[in-house]
């Protein structure tokens, strides 16, 4: 197993640039993702939350490369992937017609990974008939999802004019804003940094640096009235086996649901000094994650 914290060693050099095509509307869209192993390997697709992207994923798909095919895609909207025309686009339907394209294209079975908004669309793929998911890790998200905390997600998405004079300003706004991420070193907050970052130009020319995602994602959020979301008749379509991480301190997943799911067979393992989400980039997490991966 590689060791989380030379996680960024070889992780820039094994990840291996792609994109697949998908229609959605009228109109065809890029998807780009960055693979690691053997793409003869059993395949892992890992899929970031809302305004992240798959480059999060770098220290546990190094882990995985020795086993896996670990395929991480950037949402559309986010890092490498095209922007959607509208910001009504932007729902999970949207990304689960994305990520099928991907599916389609590996034509495989696959283990899923999926971190909030990626679980939530790991549960919708894995509950249709002849999914090719086979097992299935949610990453502090299930079934119900407060509306408190929707509320709170949205309030830390960037606004179409926010920009930052110099990567370590940029860095520091991660840092306070994904706090919940976990207890992460210099190295690893450098690193999403580093992938959250896309240069943008003023009208004199001069540049800056902007969050990787285009601002409208945060509109479905923070123009609707916001409701509790209840998916428990989604989970009861799940008939593979999961494995349920929660944030000790999130405010999404709370312990009763949670509780619930550990209740229904699923897997359980907290993340101690995490919110919501856990980075999944320190060494307990990533050796539970591959554990519950091998398992026959």
């Amino acid at each position: 197993m590689v060791d989380s914290r030379t996680a960024f060693g070889k992780g820039l050099s094994m990840a291996r640039a792609n994109s697949v095509s998908y229609l959605l509307g009228t109109s065809f869209h890029k998807m780009a993702y960055v693979e690691f192993g053997n793409p003869a390997a059993p395949a892992v697709v890992c899929v970031h939350g809302l305004s992240r992207n798959g480059r999060d994923f770098d220290p546990l798909a190094e882990a995985l490369s020795n086993r896996f095919h670990v395929i991480c895609p950037d949402l559309p909207g986010r890092g490498k992937s095209d922007w959607l025309p509208g910001a009504l686009a932007y729902q999970p339907p949207s990304y689960v017609t994305a990520l099928t394209h991907l599916l389609a294209a590996l034509n495989k079975p696959v283990a899923w990974v999926g971190t909030s908004l990626g679980g939530i669309c790991g549960m919708m793929i894995a509950a249709a008939q002849n999914t090719p998911i086979t097992r299935l890790v949610l990453n502090d998200i299930g079934p119900h999802i407060p509306a408190a905390s929707l509320k709170r997600i949205g309030g830390t998405l960037a606004t179409p004019g926010e920009r930052f004079a110099t990567m370590a300003a940029l860095e520091a706004h991660l840092r306070e804003i994904y706090a919940p991420f976990g207890r992460l070193s210099d190295r690893q907050w450098a690193h999403l940094a580093r992938f959250s970052a896309r240069v943008v130009l003023d009208q004199t020319g001069a540049g800056a640096f902007a969050l990787n995602y285009d601002p409208k994602i945060a509109e479905p959020l923070r123009n609707t009235v916001l409701l509790d979301v209840d998916m428990w008749p989604l989970w009861e379509m799940l008939k593979l086996p999961i494995m349920v991480i929660r944030g000790a301190a999130s405010d999404l997943l709370l312990p009763s649901t949670f509780e619930r799911m550990r209740e229904a067979g699923a897997e359980g393992y907290v993340v101690e000094d995490a919110g919501h989400a856990p980075a999944l980039m320190d060494a307990p997490a990533i050796a539970a994650v591959r554990a519950f991966l091998l398992r026959q």
